[in-house]
């Protein structure tokens, strides 16, 4: 069947324009194509090809290619000479590396699709798709991205769903034109505050990561869709915490030192605690802040607020059913760059 196709596609010559040869359980890629300069569409999913052909390279008026659901091993080089690509379909294969290069021809492509791969990282050069607006890299083994993916200017939706990130880069707040982020199922612990800059974005799925607090600015996001289910978020309106002093005691002041230094394995305190039994149960009855981490006694800076949700945001079924408060860090101590900020948040 996938011959008599062929055939009567060569028949037309330089008029073809589209060629669908979907699951015809075809082990390689036909090289007479390239007797179809014509050619706009190419359809190959569903079948067991585990290369392209060299004549690929000849299709410069290629503008959709599927080959999704074969055998790749790779992001193919002949890639890069198709110049006229706007769509590029690779999902289901064995993809785990891009080819030298591959990246420097696609000048026009709008759409990448890499779902259900095997990809461990994304080369810089993906910086070079100026065109592109659609990203999906959804089902790979992904565990981080590259800053330079955060200067496709044109990006409006970016798929990254069950992966096994870590972090998103800081450099995200480039995506000017992002409009959808989904995040479900990584790893992600935090999200940058430069999120927070997108103006843009109305729809950010973290679902199923291990998010607990959001960056300063978060509830200004003019979103219509936010889902977050999965997480440990806190649910429940916090017991506020409230500065006692204006000043701290010495006694707060010196359990934070000796707390502090402690938890640094300071050998000279460590050695020199044993001999004041009277200071070790005080600082026993020491807690950590919930957010940076530090240690104090009895007073404390609050260093978090909890907000609702905004009411234009679509949010989970399951979430609509519990008070959902969002609890965002007002100060520096989000990122830890400022130890003199303490705080505890309860529920």
């Amino acid at each position: 069947m996938a011959e008599k196709l062929l055939i009567r596609a060569l028949k037309g010559g330089k008029s073809t324009k589209i060629v669908t040869l979907n699951g015809k359980n075809m082990t390689k890629m036909p090289s007479m194509l390239e007797k179809l300069p014509g050619l706009k569409t190419l359809h190959l999913q569903n079948n067991r090809i585990p290369k392209v052909c060299p004549e690929i390279s000849t299709l410069t008026q290629l503008t959709a290619l599927n080959l999704g659901n074969n055998l790749l091993e790779e992001v193919p080089e002949e890639m890069k000479y198709l110049t006229s690509l706007k769509k590029l379909h690779l999902f289901g294969n064995k993809i785990h590396r891009f080819a030298s290069g591959v990246c420097d021809g696609l000048q026009n492509l709008i759409l990448l699709n890499l779902n259900n791969n095997q990809l461990t990282w994304i080369p810089q050069e993906i910086s070079r798709l100026k065109s592109l607006t659609y990203l999906s890299i959804n089902h790979n083994q992904l565990a981080s991205i590259p800053r330079e993916l955060c200067f496709l200017k044109n990006l409006s939706e970016l798929q990254l769903n069950y992966n096994q990130l870590i972090c998103i880069p800081k450099e995200i707040n480039f995506l000017k034109k992002l409009q959808k982020l989904l995040l479900v199922r990584n790893n992600i612990e935090s999200l940058p505050e430069e999120l927070c800059d997108l103006f843009n974005l109305r729809i950010l799925d973290i679902a199923g990561n291990v998010i607990q607090i959001f960056p300063p600015g978060f509830q200004y996001l003019k979103l219509r869709e936010f889902y977050c289910e999965g997480n440990p978020l806190f649910l429940k309106q916090p017991v506020n915490a409230v500065k006692h002093e204006d000043i701290w005691s010495l006694q707060e002041i010196t359990s934070r030192f000796i707390m502090n230094q402690l938890a640094e394995k300071d050998p000279f305190l460590m050695q020199a605690i044993e001999w004041y039994p009277q200071v070790r149960n005080i600082i026993s009855q020491g807690r950590k802040c919930a957010i940076c981490g530090k240690s104090f006694l009895t007073t404390w800076l609050e260093c978090v607020e909890f907000f609702p949700p905004s009411k234009n945001w679509k949010i989970s079924r399951n979430l609509q059913l519990v008070p959902l408060q969002i609890l965002i860090c007002s100060y520096k101590c989000f990122n830890q760059r400022d130890p003199n900020v303490f705080g505890i948040a309860q529920v």
